[in-house]
């Protein structure tokens, strides 16, 4: 997202409605919603407008000012570094229940910064509650508005003063597409160390707990001219181990966000090995046809990190993940930062290969010089990119058997390239409807 857009960060104690609110004010369902408090732990970002005028919406965990435990704690230092960039702040509060001591503590706190603050009084959907929301003047922040995040009443009251002094939106050329990078992989293998690696800051909560990650986070990082948008997903478990609703909705986004990616980055922890999860995971990602690199994390942590030592891990991965072939395989220390630049330029490299188009031409000199015994191939053409699809038409049905689009797929990428990206193939006997 660009530097230049006005931010506005929505804050407030657990469970007064803020992820809702988000997903309002983006139009997306974009971050995780529930009944049980401290489901969003990191920030989350979207991009959103209002009367014309573009701005940035953060939302942050559920503030409790005073709590030193560990991911409490964590959670107020990602609304700090988020408050530090806000253009406007929304303090959101429970129109239901009176004002509460966190309220105020969080209230003086944000008055100190010195920005422009907005207080809005969250489930206010009847005329009872509406007047209710006058006592919350008691706070001090002058500019009150009662609204239901839920059903949309006051939002746009809210919005319209909040934006009042944001720009509205340059004519421009379009800009060039970012290429969206989703992280992937069991809980606790370094997704979060690895985002905060990639883009240079604390982006995510890091901590040892397995699962602290919940909604996705995602930050924008340009290097050489090309932006990267970076998406730390939740760890994803095995069906029957998520007992927490908000753990099952995570599993539920984080494969949304493996379909809305270009690159996936299935990151493993090479202290444990290649276990069965990761090969499931890494299921999903070549089942969306997405590109794929496979980054081990924690290779600082092996001893005796040789080139034999890597041939053999990578031999381990290539016998465990045999439909995985055309993944690069990466060794890296997301804590140290190790092999971490190495990244974006294959990061790049798959994203233009799953990218890359083949003229009926090409393809048809190459099916001259291809020696395929098991039927005749008239012709080939490209369908599709991202992935790239071919759609082979030959003198009889059916299918081919998967061990000859194997075949077929390996000369293709022999000969063209498409590093790192699944192929996928259809066959078309000649003269036959599809």
């Amino acid at each position: 997202m660009p530097d230049a857009l006005p931010t506005v960060v929505i804050v407030g104690r657990p469970n007064v409605g803020k992820s809702t609110l988000f997903n309002r004010i983006t139009g997306q369902r974009r971050a995780i919603v529930g009944d049980e408090p401290g489901i969003t732990r990191d920030r989350i970002v979207g991009s959103a407008q209002y009367d014309g005028r573009p701005f940035e919406v953060i939302d942050t965990g559920g503030i409790v000012v005073n709590d030193h435990e560990y991911i409490p704690a964590q959670i107020l230092r990602q609304a700090e570094v988020a408050l530090r960039a806000a253009t406007h702040i929304i303090l959101l509060v429970d129109g239901r229940a009176e004002i509460t001591g966190a309220d105020r503590d969080l209230a003086q706190m944000l008055q100190r910064l010195g920005k422009p603050i907005s207080l809005a009084v969250n489930k206010a959907d009847t005329g009872a509650h509406q007047q209710l929301a006058h006592e919350f003047y008691a706070l001090g922040i002058p500019e009150v508005f009662p609204v239901s995040a839920e059903h949309s009443l006051g939002v746009d009251a809210l919005l319209a003063h909040v934006t009042a002094s944001f720009p509205e939106r340059a004519e421009g050329p379009s800009a060039q597409t970012a290429i969206k990078v989703s992280i992937i992989g069991r809980p606790n293998v370094g997704k979060s160390t690895l985002l905060n690696a990639l883009t240079g800051q604390d982006r995510a909560i890091v901590s040892p707990i397995a699962g602290t990650t919940r909604d996705a986070v995602d930050e924008s990082v340009t290097r050489g001219g090309t932006e990267f948008v970076f998406v730390d997903t939740a760890g994803i478990r095995r069906k029957g181990k998520t007992k927490e609703m908000a753990e099952k909705l995570s599993v539920v986004m984080a494969r949304r966000h493996i379909r809305m990616a270009h690159v996936v980055l299935l990151v493993l922890d090479a202290t444990e090995g290649v276990l069965g999860l990761d090969a499931t995971i890494a299921g999903y990602a070549h089942e969306g046809g997405r590109a794929l690199i496979l980054c081990v994390n924690k290779w600082d942590e092996i001893k005796g990190q040789g080139g034999q030592k890597k041939r053999e891990f990578e031999q381990q991965i290539r016998d465990d993940f045999k439909f995985l072939e055309y993944a690069p395989v990466v060794f890296l220390s997301a804590k140290t930062g190790a092999g971490v630049d190495r990244l974006f330029s294959l990061i790049k490299e798959v994203y233009e290969s799953a990218s890359q188009r083949i003229t009926t031409g090409e393809l048809n000199r190459f099916v001259e010089n291809l020696h395929f015994e098991e039927r005749k191939i008239y012709y080939i053409t490209q369908s599709a990119i991202r992935p790239p699809e071919f759609i082979v038409f030959t003198d009889k049905g059916p299918a081919l058997h998967f061990s000859h689009e194997r075949y077929l797929a390996n000369q293709i990428r022999r000969q063209f390239g498409f590093a790192g990206t699944p192929i996928l193939l259809k066959t078309r006997a000649k003269g036959r409807r599809k």
